[in-house]
């Protein structure tokens, strides 16, 4: 399986090269705007890149099957769907059209959809009927796809959001001893590392700089929700519980929710862009854009950690799920008040330098 790795890393960076130059080409290129603060014109096909590295992969190191087939298909329709949107910044009523249908497909086709919530509550499980079932299914998907296109704000960003993840989700998947999930989910996470290194300037510099677009973070959006749905709620697999999930895609989850209620409360579309995510918020509280990224993927490590070894531990769902809450809620606040926040931090860093700088004084 290790030629599999080997051979998705090398694929991906090829295609990563032969894409940039279609992308300059054709006009599928980012370029500055009042929002976007980078430097000339970016390739926006780093998705592209990673979804073809990916299935060239599958087909050729995987044994196929109608789930395999339905995912890759369902993601291809993201992928087309995510690059006309790059190229000409379609209706966000058009984008959530389709990911409703690719939900459909998923719940029709495949069988997969949010039916059992677990023991949230206690001792009794959650278990929804097929109709309330479908349209949590149709909530969740549409949620993961937007809660990763919204983390995309920075170099490395979604990337090492991503990468957290899909390690976390093939950690469960082969805890469990589901090798094949577990493979899938690993082999991901090699197909974004060639991504990162050129998303970051690493090694060949910024003039071969790429970004995902939004079809790579729909394509990375999908694979998050799919591999949770299938590890939740397939008795067959059983990998991890339903509350499992939301420790593992926490930090994206939390930023997209409170970023929604934010923009709602002011009157504003939910999907309407702005510049009030985390990741605009650590930069804004003096933070660089490797620190900012270093912290970010460090806090939903951290939470992917804590939800996985609670998982294991048995640690009662309920509890899990409280716990969740509570953090949410520490976090919605200290988002919302987070200038007062970095003014008394600030203001209490002054006193000690004022202090160690001028001892007489005390």
């Amino acid at each position: 399986m290790y030629n599999a790795y080997l051979f998705v890393f090398i694929t991906s960076f090829v295609t990563l090269f032969i894409m940039r130059k279609v992308a300059k080409k054709i006009g599928l290129v980012d370029k500055p705007n009042a929002r976007k603060l980078h430097q000339g014109v970016v390739p926006l096909v780093g998705g592209i890149s990673v979804y073809l590295s990916l299935l060239i992969a599958f087909i050729l190191f995987l044994p196929t099957s109608l789930n395999l087939w339905l995912y890759l298909g369902c993601a291809a329709i993201l992928i087309v769907l995510g690059a006309i949107d790059d190229y000409l910044d379609i209706s966000f009523k058009i984008r959530l059209i389709v990911q409703a249908g690719i939900s459909l497909a998923m719940i029709w086709i495949g069988d997969h959809s949010l039916h059992n919530f677990g023991f949230l509550m206690g001792s009794n499980s959650i278990a929804l009927n097929e109709y309330t079932g479908s349209l949590v299914t149709i909530i969740a998907v549409i949620g993961a796809i937007n809660a990763f296109n919204m983390v995309d704000g920075i170099d490395g960003l979604l990337g090492g959001l991503a990468s957290v993840t899909f390690t976390a989700l093939g950690t469960v998947f082969y805890l469990s001893g589901n090798q094949y999930l577990a493979t899938i989910c690993f082999l991901i996470v090699t197909a974004l590392v060639p991504y990162i290194m050129l998303n970051l300037g690493y090694p060949l510099g910024r003039r071969f700089k790429i970004f995902m677009g939004d079809a790579g973070s729909m394509f990375i959006g999908f694979s998050v929700v799919w591999m949770l749905v299938r590890g939740t709620q397939e008795p067959s697999i059983d990998a991890f519980k339903p509350v499992t999930a939301l420790w593992i895609i926490a930090i994206p989850l939390m930023d997209m929710a409170t970023i929604m209620i934010r923009r709602v409360r002011k009157g504003h579309s939910p999907f309407k862009p702005d510049r009030e995510h985390l990741h605009h918020i650590c930069q804004r509280m003096g933070l660089s854009s490797l620190m900012t990224l270093f912290v970010i993927c460090l806090l939903a490590s951290i939470c992917a950690v804590v939800g996985i070894v609670a998982d294991i531990n048995g640690v009662a769902e309920s509890t899990m799920f409280i716990s969740f809450l509570v953090m949410f809620a520490v976090y919605f606040t200290a988002i919302n008040h987070i200038w007062r926040i970095t003014t008394w931090v600030n203001k209490l860093f002054g006193r000690q330098e004022a202090a160690i700088n001028n001892p007489q004084q005390h």
